[in-house]
């Protein structure tokens, strides 16, 4: 059968164009399917929701031409994190991350959801390698020898030689393929939102834990603006989300302290539930997850988006190496060196967060005192808290060549 493009992604998000587009560099030809009007997304005002990127992610879009597009971007520098209770203020004992000890540069970047997917679309459009179908979901999907027939909402068939799921926690691809996954709720919902601040921030990203679950304070362009992702309760989020701002804003005021002067909402307020989710397998019959749709993660250390583009690259590169060798790109062999790969380091890393917001989120005296404790004496030793800023980096561990910020 003929194919419509080489590979066909289902989602489009962020982590779909990105693989679209590093894809389209190493020669493939891509279809996106995404659900939503493209426009829409890309066109939000501000509303304060913006992703912490790692030094690696940022070489990912900087060689993949995405980086240039992004309107506006906050350098990460610094990184504090503490314990603490709302109107006590943070524990003496803290451990601070700083962008000087590392040659390479800043940790990180924030850039807000709106200008970043603004960025992936502008890309997309531009590759003529790159088909992107808005507003349209894939509803079936049938694998054979030769390739994969994908049937979309409006009754039109697609064929690919794979299908890669990039479609979040429930994932479709996923469950038509019999993937089951594994996992657990936290009892948490975040409050997201973002404030504005009387002092600069610095560039300094903030973890407070507290014990109903932690609190980021994450710096965007301007420096009187940061992005908040604030870990409740079900039940104490829910209460929170109903007041009006005037409460929303004085109940948060005890967790926030005054380290930056007034504060005052600028964004619009989210809430969205907290669980672990693992696919238990994160390929099928000629098809592939990547990012949420193969891990789920608790946004603790924010690095649901660069687990992501951690798949991303190391997708992209399995399978343009795979053609250009003349291998089937949807072989169980292809497929099977993502999944080696990615899936140990990325299951590691979701249940280590998973641990320490149950080490973390709670307020047992002895547990305060222990992890007071481990805070302060990484912070006093340079080798061991230098190797934890490479590893939020994402400097640490097998790189796949986009990631180093070199081309496949």
């Amino acid at each position: 059968m003929t194919m419509d493009c080489d590979i066909l992604i289902a989602g489009g998000g962020l982590n779909g164009p990105a693989l679209a587009l590093a894809l389209a560099q190493g020669g493939m030809r891509v279809t996106v399917v995404d659900a939503r009007p493209a426009p829409q997304r890309a066109e939000a005002g501000f509303d304060g929701r913006a992703y912490a990127l790692a030094l690696a992610s940022k070489r990912l879009l900087s060689v993949t031409g995405v980086w240039p597009r992004i309107a506006a971007h906050q350098p990460i520098l610094k990184i504090k994190a503490s314990d603490g209770v709302a109107g006590l203020g943070p524990s003496p004992l803290w451990l601070g991350f700083d962008s000087a000890e590392l040659e390479e540069g800043p940790m990180g970047f924030m850039v807000e959801d709106r200008h970043l997917y603004a960025a992936f679309l502008e890309a997309m459009r531009d590759s003529p390698a790159i088909t992107l179908i808005s507003g349209e979901t894939v509803v079936a999907q049938v694998a054979d020898a030769q390739g994969i027939s994908v049937s979309l909402a409006s009754g039109a068939t697609l064929r690919a030689g794979l299908l890669l799921g990039c479609d979040g926690r429930q994932s479709g691809v996923a469950a038509r393929a019999g993937i089951r996954r594994t996992g657990w709720g936290y009892g948490q919902t975040a409050l997201v939102t973002a404030i504005r601040h009387e002092k600069d921030h610095q560039g300094t990203a903030h973890q407070f834990f507290m014990p109903a679950g932690p609190l980021a304070i994450l710096p965007l362009a301007g420096g009187h603006h940061s992005s908040i992702v604030w870990s409740e309760s079900d039940s104490r989020a829910a209460a929170i989300q109903a007041l009006d701002d005037a409460g929303y804003l004085a109940t948060l005021r005890p967790c926030f302290g005054d380290f930056l002067g007034e504060i005052a909402l600028a964004g619009a307020r989210f809430t969205y539930p907290l669980n672990l989710t693992l696919a238990n397998r994160f390929i099928g019959d000629r098809l592939a997850l990547v990012g949420d749709a193969a891990h789920g993660v608790h946004p603790i250390a924010g690095q649901g988006l660069n687990l992501g583009l951690r798949d991303v690259a190391a997708l992209a590169q399995v399978v343009i190496e795979a053609a250009r060798r003349g291998d089937d790109i949807g072989s169980p062999v292809t497929l099977d060196q993502y999944q080696r790969w990615r899936r140990f380091d990325s299951t590691a890393l979701a249940l280590g967060m998973d641990t320490v917001n149950r080490l973390f989120s709670n307020n047992n005296s002895l547990l305060r005192l222990g992890r007071d404790l481990g805070l302060g004496a990484v912070n006093a030793l340079p080798g061991l808290r230098r190797g934890f800023m490479r590893q939020a980096a994402g400097l640490t561990g097998d790189l796949p060549k986009l990631l180093a910020g070199q081309s496949i």
